[in-house]
């Protein structure tokens, strides 16, 4: 199982963080021990002092595949949810300024929060899918997927070109603006449309 990232898919949030708006999906992965297991506790690294959220619509991945076309990549998706990539932001800054790579800010054990799956429909890929984040009830992040950058279907057109999808992948699909910190005993809320789908607290 891969857990793929976009990066700066919602103009707003690239803008946020002072980072140019990408010309194409720009991904990144996070390897399977990121993802926190249904029933555990999300402690707060030790490593880092600056905890950020970012909430995202989480798509999963139905169907192998490879160099898919964009207008057949809606067959590869069929369940969503919403997710954290949570970020050491402190780190990532350190390690931008360098030019290397992100993954010690993005890819450590448990930075990946997914919560309950729901079917996709077609006829909800009909009409723009909304998701928001509230830390201690506070609405903090309210995203809608008809202001993505990149589509759906690109990304799993543009992801495909480079590695192949297998059952049971995740493709978490960028955040919107709002991205902020997180402290021990923030409780974390994520809705789906209406639905509620996780609620945590940072232990």
């Amino acid at each position: 199982m891969k857990i793929f990232c976009v990066g700066r898919n919602y103009a707003e949030h690239a803008q946020e963080l002072k980072n140019e708006v990408p010309p194409e999906p720009v991904i990144f992965l996070k390897p399977k021990s990121a993802l926190l297991m249904p029933g555990s506790q999300f402690y707060y690294p030790e490593f880092t002092n600056e905890l950020h959220y970012e909430a995202e619509l989480v798509l999963y991945i139905s169907k192998n595949g490879k160099y898919i076309p964009e207008a057949q990549a809606q067959r590869y998706y069929d369940r969503i949810s919403v997710g954290i990539d949570f970020t050491a932001r402190d780190i990532q800054t350190e390690l931008k300024k360098k030019g290397l790579p992100w993954e010690k800010a993005k890819a450590w054990d448990g930075s990946a929060v997914v919560g309950r799956m729901h079917e996709l429909t077609t006829d909800m890929l009909k009409k723009p899918i909304e998701f928001s984040l509230k830390v201690n009830d506070e609405l903090v992040q309210q995203g809608n997927s008809k202001d993505m950058l990149f589509s759906f279907n690109r990304i799993i057109a543009d992801v495909s070109q480079y590695f192949a999808l297998n059952i049971g992948d995740l493709i978490f699909t960028g955040t919107p603006a709002g991205v902020g910190e997180c402290v021990v005993g923030d409780v974390l809320v994520g809705h789906l449309g209406d639905e509620k789908v996780f609620e945590f607290e940072i232990k």
